[in-house]
Order: C-alpha cells, then structure tokens, then sequence
C-alpha cells in the first residue's frame, strides 16, 4: 500500500458543495483506506495498492458520479509534500500568502512558466520547482494578480491546482 495525497480542484468554493464525512465515504468506496481529510477544500490523503497513474482517472470518475460534477483530482505521492515545503524559496511573513502550484502536466507547467516570466516583477513573487510554482502573493490579492488570473483560465481547470503552504504543513 502507497500512501497518495488528492487534491480536488474546485469543490466548496462556489456551486459545488461536498462533506469532508461524504467525500471520506467516496474515497472508501473506491477502495482506498484510512482516508483522511483536511479542511473543507478537497484534501485528502488515503492508502492505496494502485499505481498513481492509475487513480486519477478513477478517482476522477468516481466522484463525479458520486456527487454530480465534473470532478478535477490531482494525485500525488505523499512523501512529495514535506520536501516541497523545505524547497519553498521565498521569505513567509505575515502580509503575504505563500502557495503552491500543482500541475501534473509537464507542457501545462511549461506553458504557465513562460507566461508568468513575461509578468513585471514575476521573479520576485514566483519560482519554479519540479512541475510546481511557488507563488508568493499579499494577503486579499490572491484572486486579483495578473498571474491568479492566468491560473482562473478555464484550460488549465483539469491540470492544476492551489494549495497554501499553511495546509500542506498540517497535512504532513
């Protein structure tokens, strides 16, 4: 069994409403065990004898079923999370958010690196990592930047994500 990490994209922020206790029970009756959800923003980490490549598709398919949406899941390994934490390589302070960026699609990363060094100033509130994007933004400006709105573009829905470093600490 692997311990996998899911992040949904897009529940519980606008028509889209689930129950961590519902979203737990769909998890379980995919097969995955000791799920465990965090927040009310999509994510979960569960045990599975699956291969990674394989679970995208299915848990994708089953929530959308399950809930009646279009279900976007990102599915990584869970010993990911603690290294992208200590690589976060921009200062934390308390004016600014720090995020990161998932995106399992390499030409899609590719695609938002080269349009987010084209931003004035991108270089000092965005940095690359291994198929992520650290992004530091000031508090209540998350959805008002020129690179939020490039991330708010329909396209990239099913390949990317947001998650603030805070989560992901507590997750770990």
């Amino acid at each position: 069994m692997t311990k996998y990490i899911a992040f949904l994209r897009g529940i519980n922020v606008g028509k889209i409403r689930i129950k961590m206790t519902d979203l737990k029970s769909a998890f379980e009756n995919m097969g995955c065990q000791d799920v465990k959800t965090y927040l009310q923003t999509g994510n979960v980490v569960f045990l599975s004898g699956k291969a990674m490549s394989d679970l995208k598709s299915q848990l994708e398919k089953g929530l959308s079923e399950a809930f009646k949406y279009e279900a976007y899941v990102l599915v990584y390994d869970f010993n990911i999370l603690s290294d992208i934490i200590e690589k976060y390589p921009m200062e934390r302070d308390e004016t600014h958010h720090a995020y990161v960026v998932f995106i399992d699609k390499l030409p899609v990363f590719e695609e938002l690196k080269t349009l987010a060094t084209g931003i004035d100033d991108a270089s000092n509130y965005l940095k690359f990592g291994n198929n992520i994007l650290y992004w530091k933004v000031s508090v209540g400006q998350s959805l008002d930047t020129p690179f939020s709105k490039i991330l708010a573009k329909a396209k990239y829905k099913s390949s990317v994500t947001v998650r603030n470093l805070n989560t992901l600490e507590k997750m770990v």
